[in-house]
């Protein structure tokens, strides 16, 4: 298949956009990437649902009417999703007109077929999820999703007859056993439908009681139900019946929903599709609920979290990951700022941002910063390029199955093969002991894989994926990549490429610096008390604590202007830009001696000027005699790594 159609629902705008709609968006969109990079061509479908009691209601509310509402929150989605690097192809509303006469279309083509008829009808009907319950599907009287007690209505109607496509639709699911996924999903609604006949489904509101739908075609007195009407959505932006785009991308349709929607897109749609002639969709991809402290967000319990903050507070690219890694999709998931803040510290900074910042420092002093030609390989080499291989195809199948935690987790067994890779061959000693042509190929192993990496994570952080390739002397072109390919083909990134001095994406963060003003004032008062307490010379452990120092490495070296003793020292030390420390050890270590070499430096001390250069930090150092030795860590570790 060579067409890739993905859908969001289209997000009912009672209410701004929340972390659960920022997902769904994020997953569609990196989905849509993906296919982009297998050469696919794509389109990408969300929009907003604008008819209902709940929307009358919130425009009630807000002293509106119920458009001026709509296009007022319509617009907080359409504007938050370039902020969240997001780029769909299409932005329906169902208020648009062309949405209104397709469903006035599909209607009338349903009603002609006689499959739509006039009855009355008394359920318990609820408010918030605007559709009749059975007293099966109550919950101790209440509405399992709202928890309220519905209001009990009878009234004529119009009723699509759902209940006649009861049988094809569990053969259906039978026998394409990946139409709903994650199978936990698929099992449920099997269940649902072997319970009990499935009930016709009531598809319109009177105008006595409900102005704001669409009308239907075949009686001016009655609106359309809402969920008739934005399934609908779907098609409507194709052009169905004749558009182009409708033949072009609706046979590889895959719909994204959360599960509180599962009925609708599971049950009514696919009946609503049998009954107006229209093929199935591909594949229903259903994920689990963000919760916050194992509670469900809501407007009430003041614990909703909004994206754009938290996006705008650890950046885009930090955002996306997270969430796109943190939820197993389909369950349900935690969110917190702590658990934000460690994966960012540990994968990104750690991890992808340690791997490019050691690289590209190392590459600049082995070889003028340049991709050096690699010579024959040896074995840890073989090694690294089959984990490579194993973790490309893991990932790529893993975003085809829609499993994209697990995808990601995969590509981190390869970003986490090449740290120990490095510190297995140990560039620097291959470097002092002249191997250079073992060196060569060392780098370049790494630097390739490097290139592989960033491609793959373009679909989950895409302006991160741009810049690292960019850093690695690589101009980013989705047409001209073959993600498919990459698993086996080697050698893209060309020998004499000039890479990027330094890099530094993702700098770490101290989550404790966030602390609240009260809690600083606290600590500070029970810090001057227990000084005042204790004058004996002994420091207290709370004086050790105000130190803060941390392992960095040394970026590049230049001897101060104006003074023979002091070097002018860049250190990497996992933040935004590198720190500059004056340091007087010009005596005893050349700018050769200390370049690429990790240092650790109190990293909180307050900034002051040396014979005119500023000055960040100390590096720390161990004086014997005539001689002096740096304090550094015993092995390789990440930039930023705090000494405890």
């Amino acid at each position: 298949m060579d067409s890739f159609f993905i859908t969001t629902p289209i997000y009912y705008v009672n209410a701004k956009p929340h972390l659960g709609h920022a997902y769904t968006t994020i997953v569609a969109d990196s989905m849509n990437r993906f296919h982009r990079l297998l050469g696919e061509d794509t389109y990408f479908l969300t929009g907003t649902d604008e008819h209902g009691d709940k929307i009358v209601q919130a425009a009630e509310k807000n002293g509106q009417t119920p458009r001026q509402y709509v296009d007022t929150i319509s617009k907080m989605f359409s504007d938050l999703w370039p902020n969240l690097q997001i780029e769909n192809s299409d932005f329906i509303r169902t208020t648009q007109e062309r949405h209104i006469k397709c469903v006035q279309s599909v209607l009338q083509k349903v009603y002609d077929k006689g499959d739509i008829y006039f009855g009355e009808y008394g359920g318990h009907y609820c408010f918030g999820c605007e559709r009749f319950y059975t007293e099966k599907e109550l919950v101790d009287g209440k509405c399992p999703q709202h928890e309220t007690k519905p209001e009990y209505i009878a009234e004529k109607n119009y009723f699509f007859k759902m209940s006649k496509y009861q049988d094809w639709l569990i053969e259906h699911i039978n026998s394409h056993p990946d139409f709903i996924r994650p199978e936990r999903y698929k099992n449920e609604v099997l269940s649902l439908l072997k319970s009990g006949a499935l009930e016709d489904l009531c598809i319109s509101r009177p105008k006595t009681r409900l102005e704001w739908g669409i009308e239907l075609p075949f009686d001016s007195d009655y609106v359309t139900y809402v969920w008739f009407d934005a399934l609908i959505n779907y098609i409507t932006a194709l052009e169905y019946p004749d558009g182009e785009k409708f033949k072009k991308f609706w046979p590889g349709v895959n719909h994204l929903v959360a599960k509180d929607i599962l009925k609708p897109h599971a049950v009514f749609w696919p009946t609503m599709l049998k009954a107006a002639e229209i093929e199935p969709y591909q594949h229903l991809n259903v994920h689990g609920y963000w919760l916050i402290k194992d509670t469900k967000m809501s407007k009430s319990l003041g614990n909703v979290v909004e994206p754009l903050e938290m996006a705008q507070k650890y950046g885009v690219n930090a955002f996306r990951y997270f969430i796109l890694r943190e939820m197993v999709f389909g369950s349900d998931a935690s969110f917190s700022e702590e658990a934000l803040v460690g994966r960012l510290n540990a994968d990104l900074a750690n991890d992808l941002g340690n791997l490019f910042s050691r690289s590209l420092s190392m590459t600049h002093k082995y070889f003028e910063g340049k991709v050096p030609t690699p010579g024959d390989s040896g074995e840890e080499d073989v090694e690294i390029k089959k984990l490579g291989r194993e973790s490309m195809a893991g990932f790529q199948q893993c975003f085809l199955d829609a499993k994209f935690s697990r995808g990601i987790e995969s590509l981190w067994n390869l970003v986490r093969g090449l740290n120990k890779y490095i510190d297995s061959t140990q560039p620097w000693t291959l470097y002092k002991n002249g191997e250079t042509s073992r060196l060569g190929t060392v780098m370049y192993v790494m630097l390739e894989n490097m290139r592989k990496i960033a491609v793959h994570l373009w679909p989950v952080m895409p302006e991160a994926s741009e810049k690292m390739l960019e850093q690695l002397g690589i101009d980013f072109c989705c047409e001209k990549i073959n993600l498919a390919a990459e698993i086996d083909i080697w050698g893209l990134i060309e020998p004499g490429t000039e890479l990027a001095r330094s890099s530094n994406l993702f700098p770490r963060v101290d989550l404790s610096a966030a602390e609240k003003p009260e809690k600083q004032k606290t600590a500070k008062k029970n810090k001057k008390a227990a000084k005042e307490e204790s004058d004996d010379g002994f420091a207290d452990f709370t004086d050790f604590q105000k130190i803060d120092m941390r392992v960095g490495t040394v970026l590049s070296v230049n001897k101060h202007p104006d003074a023979d003793k002091l070097l002018l020292v860049k250190v990497d030390i996992g933040e935004e830009s590198p720190r500059q420390v004056v340091a007087g050890l010009a005596e005893f270590f050349t700018p050769e001696d200390l370049e690429g070499r990790q240092v650790v430096i109190v990293a909180n001390l307050k900034p002051r000027k040396l014979r005119g250069e500023m000055s960040q930090g100390m590096i720390l150092a161990v004086r014997d005699g005539d001689k002096m030795q740096l304090m550094t860590p015993s092995s390789d570790v990440s930039n930023g790594c705090k000494i405890s």
